[in-house]
């Protein structure tokens, strides 16, 4: 009997200390999971609190095309980003439609395949001449200034026949914040230059830039003999870079660093409202596998400059281009499109 009972003994001993360690384990696990929670929860209070709503983004539903329901195209969302320079008028004037001297000096149409494998971001030169609904031909940055963003996005969609789910318009102060909350950006610069008053110099190669560098980097146009089609290259270069800034481990795990980065730029940004912290979410985890080397830029094709009827300097619309990329956003074939034309 004794033999016996010593037997068991520790064997009651090994259970119980096996369960120990699991609940142990058990009780890490649902602080984590309450920590990550709450860290989830604060990052989209501090999003939804601190962006701006654009409450009427998108004209009327009988002009849209229509948004496919099944099809290689049914998966994909389409955004419009848009850069806006902080010293016109109000946003709040062309949110809503009103006329005022906003202009979108920074136009993007970012493509998220279906597959979620890549993200495409397609630049538009703001002088291209192109027609605005109820106002003619016009330099398609102007749309904003005759009728707010829900005239610019009623332009893009007849342009490429392709319906936009979703408009975020970022202050180029934003910019700034982006590369302040990330401790400086490392940005390839491809062309030196230096600014006309002589205070800003950037060299050829990788330069690390702050935020105020970053600013300066992003706007200037004066520099270059070609203007804004550099600046909208400087543009591309320095969202790669922040890309590869923020597509990292070392930030993706820092609390902390994500804290910070949502928390400095979300003031600087103004969404459609139903672009909310939700919506980022589920768009954030469908695509945890992408990294800078899968984020592709490019610029819409054009025909290079020219003068339109009335005397002004105009960036000229390549329409087999325009066409190719209507296409392949419809068949959301975009990717097999820019590697078929040689393009970014």
């Amino acid at each position: 009997m004794n033999l016996e009972s010593e037997e068991v003994r520790p064997r009651h001993g090994r259970s119980k200390s096996r369960r120990n360690v699991l609940f142990v384990f058990l009780g890490l696990f649902v602080v984590a999971a309450v920590v990550s929670t709450i860290f989830v929860v604060s990052l989209a209070q501090s999003f939804d609190n601190k962006s701006q709503t654009i409450e009427t983004a998108f004209p009327d539903e009988a002009s849209r095309p229509v948004k496919a329901v099944d099809g290689p195209s049914s998966n994909a969302m389409n955004i419009l980003l848009l850069g806006s320079d902080s010293r016109g008028d109000s946003v709040d004037m062309a949110e809503g439609g009103a006329a005022s001297d906003q202009r979108s000096d920074t136009m993007m149409w970012v493509h998220i395949p279906g597959d979620r494998k890549e993200i495409q971001m397609m630049s538009i030169m703001r002088d291209t001449w192109v027609d605005i609904p109820g106002h003619g031909e016009a330099k398609i940055n102007a749309a904003m200034a005759f009728g707010g963003v829900p005239l610019v996005v009623e332009t893009l969609e007849g342009l490429f026949n392709n319906r936009l789910d979703h408009v975020a318009i970022v202050d180029f102060e934003g910019f700034k914040a982006i590369t302040d909350a990330l401790g400086g950006v490392n940005v390839d610069v491809q062309v030196p230059f230096t600014t006309g008053n002589g205070k800003n110099t950037f060299v050829k190669g990788q330069q690390q830039m702050s935020g105020d560098q970053a600013l300066v980097f992003v706007r200037e146009r004066y520099a270059f003999t070609d203007g804004d089609y550099q600046r909208v290259r400087n543009q591309q270069a320095f969202l790669k870079a922040v890309m590869n800034s923020v597509l990292t481990p070392s930030t993706l795990a820092n609390p902390l660093r994500i804290n910070d980065l949502v928390g400095r730029v979300s003031p600087y940004m103004t969404v459609d409202s139903g672009l909310d912290s939700a919506t980022i979410g589920k768009l954030a985890v469908s695509l945890r596998d992408i990294r800078s080397s899968n984020v592709k830029s490019f610029t819409l094709p054009n025909l290079g400059t020219g003068t339109s009827a009335d005397g002004q300097s105009i960036v000229l619309p390549d329409n087999a281009a325009i066409a190719a990329v209507s296409k392949a956003l419809t068949d959301d074939s975009l990717a097999a499109y820019l590697e078929s034309a040689g393009i970014g």
